[in-house]
Order: structure tokens, then C-alpha cells, then sequence
């Protein structure tokens, strides 16, 4: 007799909630995306102003860093953004500020990093912002999707070490073809790129003085960090602004399974939350709602922003005013829930109805999937009795049986802390590493994994109660609350250091 295995699998990139329902003897549905559409922040509206932000090159990259086989020896071209309108040139030795790619559309990052344009006047910087390979326009095999993204044979090339050996290769190049050899490099980077920068600093010290890591969770591992952390911050995010909204959104999943079961419950529900289909099942719409949660918890940030979606300041405020108001019905949880997911989804009102198995990928965030499978085995999900979501346990063996299923591979959960460390992390930096900020703010669910303290002079941990998923990278605003405004000049003012001691130090 067969035996039917059922499991979900949550594979969170830093940016994108894919998840999987599946069963051994059926097919593995596509990752889901928000289902409105997501567009990238975008400080300058017009074409024009768009383009005068940076402009658009190329750099001939190597396919693999670390052999020396045929194949390794092809090449691809890496995409990379340059602004110069400030730069005070190699002459005077000005500093070359780097944003270290994540995992999609380097385009969509970089016009969600105004802190590094807004800084560039201040030191006179040359601004360089490079495209993780196997993501947007930086494409191995001669840009063709299908066939790198076609199995593990082409895929294997997507590491964060072949990312970080690419972007040393590339700033390298770039100084010496600037005759810039003596101006000094900081690398910059949010959230998977803010991990990447951190790396960076450690692995490559000879290349840069020093890395912003912002919203950096380096230390989101197997056997360092609790698998529970990073729903529990969501929940506190939630429960602290209020008590009964924590409530409801605790009950809401066994409502959404109660009303789906009873006659004419499908239609309730499809009604409720204004779904396109009749597909209205328990588990797309769980997820669905799910995501909205996730997603204002991360970018819970002090002003409105459109980094995923268009949002108000304080959008988990927002959400929870919307369960706690007595618009419509009052006794209409399912209408309360609609109201808030609405505050993520929907906040601008164009949206007439929800696709909730809508796969776009708008920032080409998909391939993080073959990295969750492989070195990214950050342990997420689990639930305890206290948490919003459904109680559960996050399973290594879950993720590594699909893993198995979808590339025919089995994650290496403990090369991350293995090549760049993790355990006891402040003993081990304070020993050789210097001159790293890492950014966290607390109402991120990522800051679980982050660094919250110092680990030496050089090694700085900044910290703030209010703050999200790398706010401090983001374009200033007059709204911005004071305590914003000290973190800023405080990165300012170390980065500041770092450059006056090395120009000493010539």
C-alpha cells in the first residue's frame, strides 16, 4: 500500500516567502509571490531622473572562482550600476562606496538604497552597486534562463562564495581601470546583501575597509538560532500594539478551517476576502494572509513606502486599527481580517479581487529557492503555543526531503557557519575582524539572527527598538522619527573614521 507524506515547506528568502504544500505522489505547486502586483520604490518617478540615479555597465565575469576545469574558464556578463556625479576622483584618493547584490534585480535595490546617494556629497564618493549572478540581467550561459536555471549542473554556480570571489574580481578590475588603486572601498548591503557584505569584509579585507551590514542575519543557522525567533518577533510586533488584535489573528486560522468545512463556508470565504476563483481553499488563503503578516512586520518602517507594496507608515498599526475597528460588521471577523491584509495587498483600493495562486515574480527573487536547498538552511517557521501562526515545528528533514524531490540534492546545513563562522561569534571576530557596523531594528523578524552587540570598538552593533528590515539604507524623508535620523549620522561618523585612518595609514 502507498503511503501519502503531506508536509509544508516555508523557504523564506530575505525578500520573498515562498511556500510549498505538497504530498510524495502528487506534483509540487510553484511558489507563491504576493499576489498583487509589486513594484520597486522609485524616489525619482521619470525616465530621465531614473536614469541620472546610475548608469547601466557590464563586466566579464568568470563562470567558477575556485577550479580549474573547462567549464570553469567561461564566462557571462555581470551587470553593475555606477554613479560618479560626486566622486572626487583617484587623485585625491576619494573612497568607492559598493553595494554587495542580493538575491534579485539589482535595479530594484539600488533604488531602495538612498542612504548611499544621499552620503555620496558628504565623502565625495564613487557609487557602484553590482548584480548577484544567476539574479536579473546577470545571467550565466549566455543569459539564458533555461538552461542555468535548467538542473544542479548549471545551477551549482550559484553560491555566496562565487558571489563574493565576483564581486572582488569586479571591483579590482574597476579600480585599476579607474587608476583608483588608493581610494579605499566600503561595501554596503541590506539584509541577504547586508550578509554578503559582512562576508565580504571578513573574506576580503585587502579589498575593503570596511562593510554596512544592515538587517544582516548571519547568524540565522542551524544550531545557532532558534528556529522560533523569527515568528515570535512577528507575533510580539502584533500583540504589542494590541492585545485583542494578537487575539484575533491567533483564532483566525482555525475560523478560516471551521467556515471552509460547514455548508456554503467556500463561498463565505470567497466573498469575504473579494478572491478572482472559486479557489478558496484553507491552505492558499492561509498563506496568502500569512505573507501579509510577514511582510508588514519586516517593512514596519516610521513613513509610507512602496519597497513591496504601496504601504502607510506603521502598517502593522494600520492592520491592527483595521481588526480593531467597528467598520461593517462588527462581528465580521472574516471582514476584519480582509480590512487588514487589505492594508498590505491593497492599500491604494485599485485591486478589485485576489488571485491567491498567482506565482508572479516581478524582482526575480525565484532562484533563491536552489539556494534554501543548498548552503541557506536558515531555520524558520516554527511556532509555539504563543505565536499567530499556527503552531508547528520547523524540520530539517522536511526541507531536505523536498530538496531531494525538487534538485535531487541534500542540503549542506552547516557549510554557512563553516566557511564564515557563526558560533560564538564575539569571540571569534573580536579576534582578527575590524571595522563592521551591523544595523539591526528590532520590530524586524530577521533582527533574531542578527548582531545586537558590540563585538570590539571596530565591530559596532546599532540598535534600534523601532526600527525594520533595513530602514536606515532607505531614502530619508522630513517625517523620519529623530532616533533615525542619530543612527544615519552615526554610520556616517564610523565610516568617517574608517576612511581618515586609512588615508593615515598611506
Amino acid at each position: 500500500m502507498a503511503i501519502s507524506i503531506h508536509f509544508s515547506i516555508i523557504l523564506f528568502s530575505l525578500f520573498s516567502m515562498l511556500h510549498f504544500t505538497f504530498t510524495f505522489s502528487h506534483t509540487i505547486p510553484l511558489p507563491r509571490f504576493p499576489s498583487s502586483l509589486v513594484h520597486p520604490e522609485l524616489q525619482l518617478s521619470s525616465d530621465s531622473a531614473e536614469k541620472n540615479l546610475y548608469k547601466t555597465k557590464f563586466f566579464t565575469q568568470i563562470l567558477d572562482h575556485f577550479n580549474y576545469n573547462p567549464q570553469s574558464y567561461q564566462t557571462f556578463q555581470q551587470r553593475y550600476l555606477i554613479n560618479d556625479t560626486y566622486w572626487g576622483g583617484f587623485k585625491n584618493k576619494a573612497p568607492i562606496f559598493v553595494y554587495t547584490g542580493n538575491e534579485g534585480d539589482i535595479e530594484w535595490f539600488t533604488q531602495n538604497t538612498g542612504f548611499m546617494f544621499e552620503k555620496a556629497p558628504h565623502f565625495k564618493a564613487l557609487l557602484v552597486f553590482i548584480e548577484h549572478r544567476f539574479y536579473g540581467k546577470s545571467i550565466p550561459f549566455g543569459g539564458n534562463k533555461e538552461i542555468a536555471y535548467a538542473n544542479s549542473s548549471t545551477l551549482g554556480y550559484l553560491s555566496s562564495t562565487q558571489a563574493l570571489a565576483d564581486y572582488a574580481t569586479l571591483i579590482i578590475d574597476l579600480k585599476k581601470n579607474l587608476s583608483a588603486s588608493d581610494s579605499p572601498v566600503v561595501v554596503f548591503g541590506g539584509s541577504y546583501g547586508g550578509m554578503l557584505a559582512a562576508w565580504f569584509r571578513l573574506k576580503y579585507p585587502h579589498v575593503a575597509i570596511g562593510a554596512l551590514a544592515s538587517s544582516a542575519p548571519i547568524l540565522h543557522f542551524m544550531g545557532v538560532t532558534s528556529p522560533y525567533v523569527f515568528n515570535n518577533i512577528i507575533t510580539q510586533d502584533f500583540r504589542g500594539v494590541s492585545e485583542n488584535c494578537y487575539k484575533v489573528l491567533k483564532g483566525s486560522w482555525k475560523l478560516i478551517e471551521d467556515t471552509f468545512n460547514k455548508k456554503g463556508g467556500p463561498e463565505l470565504l470567497q466573498k469575504s476576502f473579494r478572491i478572482c476563483n472559486n479557489e478558496s481553499d484553507p491552505g492558499s488563503l492561509e498563506g496568502w494572509l500569512q505573507t501579509a503578516w510577514v511582510y508588514a512586520a519586516m517593512t514596519d518602517y516610521p513613513t509610507p513606502s512602496n519597497f513591496l507594496n504601496p504601504m502607510p507608515a506603521y502598517p502593522v498599526r494600520e492592520m491592527c486599527k483595521a481588526i480593531d475597528s467597528s467598520r461593517g460588521n462588527n462581528n465580521n471577523t472574516l471582514e476584519k481580517l480582509y480590512y487588514a491584509a487589505n492594508i498590505y495587498y491593497n492599500y491604494t483600493g485599485n485591486v478589485k479581487c485576489f488571485d491567491l495562486n498567482e506565482d508572479s515574480d516581478p524582482h526575480g527573487l525565484q532562484e533563491w529557492q536552489w539556494q534554501a536547498c543548498t548552503e541557506m538552511i536558515m531555520p524558520l517557521g516554527g511556532n509555539n503555543e504563543e505565536s499567530i501562526f499556527p503552531e508547528s515545528k520547523w524540520s530539517y528533514d522536511d526541507r531536505s526531503s523536498y530538496c531531494q524531490y525538487a534538485y535531487n540534492l541534500t542540503p549542506r546545513p552547516h557549510w554557512i557557519t563553516t566557511e564564515f563562522g557563526g558560533h560564538d561569534i564575539k569571540k571569534v571576530l573580536r579576534r582578527f575582524a575590524s571595522n563592521i557596523i551591523f544595523f539591526n531594528g528590532l520590530r524586524d523578524p530577521w533582527s533574531g539572527g542578527g548582531v545586537l552587540k558590540n563585538i570590539s570598538k571596530t565591530i559596532v552593533a546599532i540598535v534600534a527598538k523601532e526600527g525594520a528590515h533595513h530602514v536606515d539604507l532607505r531614502f530619508s524623508t522630513k517625517e523620519d522619527p529623530k532616533w533615525l535620523k542619530r543612527i544615519r549620522k552615526q554610520e556616517v561618523k564610523i565610516i568617517a573614521r574608517w576612511i581618515k585612518q586609512y588615508h593615515e595609514d598611506l
